[in-house]
């Protein structure tokens, strides 16, 4: 499959049709004689009036047609269209403009030694270091044990949304694959918006767009959620059930860096990573 890189001013013209469509018009309190509409959502022009600009402005927007819209008019889209936080970053670095008050950090090179070094210390925690591909820097014993065969993937493919899609023995490893899947494609298209000439990231979901329908089906909606913090339920071929809290840190010198940190969430699981790790902790296989 040809890699595809961002087009941005098509992706911000569907993007802004997409979050306009899903809007209940009834919920923003719209007038009654308003409300009779054959397509759901709300009208151009009801946006353009939420926004301040002119609806020939937001047809010219949602037709590709190479506007480059000013900070000021994003903010002022993203207040009407309802956008959350991480969707307006998106707006913002479809539109190549640097959100007020947000922070955009530069590619990443490489995780620093000093960070390689806090993933080992961060044990016997599992532990892992990410880009913004998804692509596994630096991992613990705990987190190599913890994924089944991980041992056995080639280094090319070590990456997260990888083996959850397509490394056959983590085919049932997430309770909810779903969920994480959704989470997964939500930074996976953030990340495709804030690195647009990103080939190997543009190779990666061409990938997983053509070899697994989920994935396809999850990015067709255009959810941008990123979410740094919850629980999973494991599914360990060895041990058994194992819940796990986790938190995703961004390092304050590497942002576009991500240490992935998992927390046992109750005695049970807590002991099923002990005897995963053989009690006095893992040894790389």
């Amino acid at each position: 499959m040809t890699t595809r890189t961002v087009d941005t001013t098509e992706e911000l013209a569907a993007f802004l049709r997409s979050r306009r469509e899903r809007l209940d018009p009834d919920r923003l309190g719209l007038p009654a004689h308003r409300r009779a509409r054959r397509t759901p959502g709300l009208r151009r022009e009801e946006v353009a009036e939420l926004a301040g600009v002119s609806t020939d402005y937001v047809v010219r927007l949602e037709q590709g047609r190479g506007l480059r819209p000013s900070a000021e008019v994003l903010t002022a889209l993203a207040r009407a269209l309802r956008l959350a936080p991480g969707e307006r970053d998106y707006l913002f670095d479809l539109a190549r403009r640097r959100r007020p008050g947000g922070t955009r950090g530069g590619a990443a090179t490489g995780p620093a030694p000093s960070l390689a070094h806090l993933v080992d210390e961060l044990s016997p925690l599992p532990a892992a270091l990410l880009d913004h591909r998804y692509d596994l820097l630096a991992w613990n014993p705990e987190m190599a044990r913890l994924l089944p065969e991980f041992d056995a993937v080639p280094p090319e493919r070590r990456n997260a949304m990888w083996l959850c899609l397509l490394h056959p023995p983590m085919r049932g490893f997430y309770a909810d694959r779903e969920g994480v899947l959704r989470d997964g494609v939500a930074h996976l298209r953030a990340a495709w918006a804030a690195h647009p000439e990103d080939r190997a990231l543009a190779g990666l979901i061409a990938e997983f767009t053509a070899q697994d329908e989920d994935f396809a089906r999850l990015w067709a909606e255009r959810e941008v959620r990123v979410n740094g913090r919850g629980r999973k339920l494991l599914r360990h071929p060895a041990v058994g059930t194992i819940a796990v809290d986790f938190e995703v840190l961004l390092p304050l010198e590497d942002p576009e860096l991500r240490l992935l940190v998992y927390r046992a969430a109750d005695d049970g699981s807590r002991a099923a990573l002990h005897r995963l790790c053989g009690g006095d902790g893992c040894q790389e296989g």
